[in-house]
């Protein structure tokens, strides 16, 4: 499984979702050990129908860190036009105060 780097650190194991249902679906039912999502294009961060808070980061085309937060349960975030791709996980793996604005991010096999 690949694996979401950063400065050379391997933050999660994550799946990266490319297709229009893949990207829907998000984290929800994910074999990744730790639900880690990549999508790929997306431009917010949602938690509509999961049962637990996710950690969301809206991502550059280039993979950089444009916001990072922490989600609720039962939200949708605020759309960034400028994102090319977001990260989903599980609240307290990869979110504040593990990723910041800036920091560059790349997907490892």
């Amino acid at each position: 499984m690949p694996g979401l780097v950063s400065e050379e650190q391997v933050l999660a194991s994550v799946a990266v979702a490319h297709t229009r249902t893949e990207r829907r679906r998000g984290p929800l039912g994910r074999e990744a050990s730790d639900g880690t999502v990549l999508l790929r294009p997306a431009r917010n961060v949602r938690t509509v129908g999961m049962s637990s808070a996710v950690d969301g980061a809206h991502l550059g085309r280039d993979l950089q860190v444009l916001r990072a937060t922490t989600m609720a349960r039962s939200r949708v975030g605020m759309l960034v036009l400028t994102a090319g791709a977001a990260v989903e996980a599980p609240a307290g793996s990869v979110g504040p105060p593990g990723l910041s604005e800036g920091d560059e991010l790349e997907v490892r096999s």
